[in-house]
């Protein structure tokens, strides 16, 4: 598979793998926001990406902004589908009390890859029965 990115911004770069193992590639902002306490941001990254069909890319948190700024990436993981051809964004989420600055370049979330399944899809009236049944959120007990 190739994945390819258009920069529609002269301050764009491509994103990449920090090491060969990793599942995420980290991608950058083009543009100062202010992300304010307890508050949201569109923060843009300058590219457009092609994606396969039958592809989706997921827009993560950076563990390190989430564990030492408290920033996270609000709909995460956010779903670019392949049909997507406008410009990428990152909607990051300030969960502190505190502004918080994101400067042109700073790396602001990763993307993974992931193939898409879609199932047929029908309508049943039967319900099997497993041993879990109904049970839901905290439903095993443990505490």
């Amino acid at each position: 598979m190739v994945l390819k990115f258009k920069r529609i911004h002269p301050d764009a770069e491509i994103p990449a793998y920090a090491h060969k193992s990793d599942a995420g590639m980290d991608v950058k902002s083009v543009v100062d926001v202010t992300v304010k306490a307890r508050d949201r941001a569109l923060v843009k990254t300058g590219l457009v990406m092609i994606l396969p069909p039958m592809y989706e890319a997921q827009v993560r948190p950076r563990s390190g902004l989430a564990l030492k700024s408290g920033i996270t990436v609000l709909n995460t993981p956010g779903t670019i589908d392949s049909g997507y051809r406008g410009e990428v964004g990152v909607i990051l989420f300030n969960t502190t009390d505190v502004d918080f600055e994101v400067k042109k370049g700073d790396k602001i979330a990763q993307i993974v890859i992931a193939p898409v399944t879609q199932p047929k899809i029908e309508e049943t009236d039967i319900i099997d029965e497993t041993d879990r049944g109904e049970g839901g959120f905290g439903h095993t007990g443990k505490k």
